[in-house]
C-alpha cells in the first residue's frame, strides 16, 4: 500500500478548512481524533494552525498559544481569525474556534494567539545543550498491540490510536500493566499511521498526542488541557519523530507537561509546555 503524502492524508483531510468569508473558515471536527469523548487538543490546534496559515502572509507556525475554554465535540465548527500584525519576517494573528449549541447559541471552544514566519528563512546557526532523548530502537518499544504480559500498552479502544504510529519506551509504560514509575515521564517514537511525513503543522498535533504523563505518576482518566504553547523550531526531516515529555510538579490539582520533539536528523524541531488539570480521585 502506498504511503500517504503531505497534503494527501487523513490528517490533511481532517484538518481541512474552507474560507467562507474574509478571515472566516468552515471546518468539520472529525470523530477520528477523539480520546474517550473528547476531541484531542493537538488535533484542534492543527485545525486552527491551518486556518491561520491561510489568513496570515507567512506560511509556518513559530509560536502558538492556545487556551481551551470548553470541550470540543465532533461535528461542524467555524474558525474566525484576525490579523493582529503583519511584518516583513513575521506576522501575528488570533483565532477562535466556535461550535453551536442545539438552540443555535455560539459556544467558543478554543482561542489562539500565534506568530508565523518562514522556517526556511531562519539562520542555520545552532548553539544548544539539548540532547535527543534516549529511547530504545523502534522495534523494542511498545505499540497499542504489545506490552509486557500481553496487555496493550495503550489500554482501551480510542479512535486517535488507530491514526498514530506510536511506540512507547518500555521504561515509561509501567502504567499500562499497573506499575507506574512515579517519575512523570513519557517517551515514544511518533508518526502518523498512514505514513505521512511530519511537517510544521503536524507538530502541533505531535506535542499533545502521547498518553498523559499523569499515568506514570499513578493517576488515571482524562487530563484536560487548560493552556498549551508550542514553539516550532525547525522544519522536520522525513521519518519518525522522537518525543519526550516530563512533569515535575503536580500541585493544586494542576500539572505541567514539557515536551520536546526531535526529528530523524537529531534536530530539536518543536517544544511545548502545557498546563493541565489533574482529576484526582477521592
Amino acid at each position: 500500500m502506498a504511503l500517504a503524502t503531505l497534503g494527501n492524508s487523513e490528517f490533511d483531510r481532517d484538518t481541512a478548512v474552507t474560507r467562507s468569508a474574509p478571515g472566516v473558515y468552515d471546518t468539520h471536527l472529525s470523530a477520528g481524533w477523539t480520546i474517550i469523548q473528547a476531541v484531542n487538543g493537538g488535533y484542534l490546534l492543527a485545525v486552527m494552525g491551518r486556518a491561520l496559515a491561510d489568513a496570515l502572509p507567512h506560511p509556518d507556525p513559530l509560536s502558538v498559544s492556545a487556551h481551551y475554554l470548553t470541550a470540543s465535540v465532533p461535528g461542524p465548527a467555524v474558525v474566525r481569525t484576525e490579523v493582529v500584525r503583519s511584518g516583513r519576517t513575521m506576522s501575528t494573528g488570533t483565532a477562535r474556534l466556535i461550535q453551536f449549541a442545539e438552540d443555535g447559541t455560539e459556544v467558543e471552544r478554543l482561542r489562539v494567539l500565534a506568530t508565523y514566519g518562514d522556517l526556511d528563512a531562519l539562520p542555520d546557526d545552532v548553539r544548544t545543550t539539548a540532547k535527543p532523548p534516549a529511547i530504545p530502537p523502534y522495534e523494542h518499544c511498545l505499540g497499542s498491540d504489545s506490552a509486557p504480559g500481553g496487555r496493550p500498552a495503550i489500554p482501551g479502544s480510542t479512535a486517535i490510536t488507530d491514526r498514530l504510529a506510536l511506540r512507547l519506551d518500555p521504561a515509561t509504560a509501567g502504567w499500562a500493566v499497573g506499575a507506574p514509575s512515579g517519575k512523570g515521564e513519557m517517551r515514544a517514537w511518533f508518526g502518523l499511521a498512514d505514513g505521512r511525513d511530519p511537517d510544521p503543522l503536524s507538530l502541533l498535533l505531535t506535542v499533545d498526542a502521547l498518553p498523559p504523563t499523569a499515568f506514570e505518576i499513578g493517576l488515571s482518566g482524562w487530563v484536560p488541557t487548560v493552556e498549551l504553547t508550542v514553539h516550532v523550531r525547525h522544519r522536520p526531516a522525513p521519518g519518525p519523530l522522537r518525543v519526550a515529555i516530563t512533569t515535575r510538579n503536580l500541585a493544586g490539582g494542576f500539572l505541567e507537561e514539557d515536551a520536546e520533539v526531535w526529528d530523524s536528523e537529531d534536530r530539536l524541531v518543536a517544544q511545548s509546555r502545557q498546563l493541565a488539570r489533574a482529576l484526582l480521585e477521592g
